[in-house]
Formats: structure tokens, C-alpha cells, sequence
């Protein structure tokens, strides 16, 4: 009897670590190809120096940059004025005050500081002197709205799945 419980016990071993090993394989395979998948969401510049930004999966467009040399993420808001920080982020940057303003956000009307001739850069593409609004609330501090001040100095073209943006000659 021992002889028997000992097989027993021995194949449902093996059969136990062949799951295990292909579990494991599986998500090794699905880590490479979310990886990739992750890779293929990254914002890059073109060939012709375009800056191409990839749709998310949330449906909106982000891309990595800075203000006042200040890392951000920003996402892409072709309806928002001005790029628009949080005032840790301001703090962070190290901005100026600006002018005192009120701004009008889809949550209703903030207190808020426009600060004019900050640099910015989105990606590869810079612009040393664009328009800043300190105020905004509901993102994280190094998050931002990357708004006309910075996008109407390029031309802006979205696709099905990408937002190109290309230097005006």
C-alpha cells in the first residue's frame, strides 16, 4: 500500500510543478507582451522631427515634459487656454507670482495666477515663453494640462490613434 500512496503522491507532484511551471510561463509571456504593448504607447518623434503621441488607453493623449525644467506629464487638452499647473507644481518649478485671475474650469471658477514666459517643453518640442495658469486641482502635482499656449505654435493634426505635432516652418 505504501508503494501506491508514494506514486500517488509523487504525480500529483509532478502534475502540481507542470502547472506551476505554466503559470509561470504564461505570465512571463504576458509581462513581455504588455511591455511591448506599454512601449508602443510612448510618445516619439518622427522621422520629419514630428512629435507623435499615441492615444492611452484612457482616451486621451499624454506625454512627458517639463516647465521650468520641473518634470510633468502632461495631458493634451486642445480645448484648455493656457498650460495649467497645480501650485505645488508652480512651487516646485519655482515660478514667479503671476497675475492674480479667475479661472473657468469645467468645476466652476478658482482663484488662480497666470504667469507669462515660462519655458516648456512637451516631448522633444519647446517653447521658452509660454503662458502659464497656476490653480489647477483634481490631477496629481506632477501632472498638467498642456493647453493653446504651447499647442496653437505648432500644427496639430490627430489621427485615428495619434496626435501629431509638427513644427510650423
Amino acid at each position: 500500500m505504501s508503494s501506491i500512496h508514494q506514486k500517488v503522491r509523487t504525480g500529483a507532484l509532478i502534475i502540481a510543478a507542470t502547472w506551476l511551471a505554466v503559470a509561470a510561463l504564461l505570465y512571463f509571456v504576458f509581462d513581455l507582451f504588455e511591455q511591448n504593448r506599454q512601449a508602443s504607447l510612448k510618445p516619439y518623434a518622427s522621422s520629419t522631427g514630428d512629435l507623435v503621441i499615441p492615444r492611452q488607453r484612457d482616451g486621451h493623449f499624454h506625454v512627458d515634459g517639463e516647465v521650468n525644467r520641473q518634470p510633468v506629464t502632461f495631458l493634451v487638452d486642445t480645448g484648455a487656454s493656457h498650460v495649467s499647473i497645480s501650485q505645488a507644481l508652480a512651487d516646485k518649478a519655482q515660478l514667479p507670482a503671476g497675475q492674480k485671475i479667475t479661472l473657468s474650469t469645467a468645476n466652476g471658477q478658482l482663484p488662480g495666477e497666470l504667469v507669462r514666459g515660462v519655458p516648456v517643453r512637451a516631448g522633444h518640442l519647446v517653447l521658452n515663453d509660454a503662458t502659464i495658469t497656476v490653480g489647477l486641482s483634481g490631477l496629481r502635482s506632477e501632472q498638467a494640462l498642456l493647453g493653446q499656449a504651447f499647442l496653437r505654435n505648432f500644427d496639430v493634426e490627430i489621427r485615428r490613434d495619434d496626435m501629431v505635432l509638427r513644427q510650423r516652418p
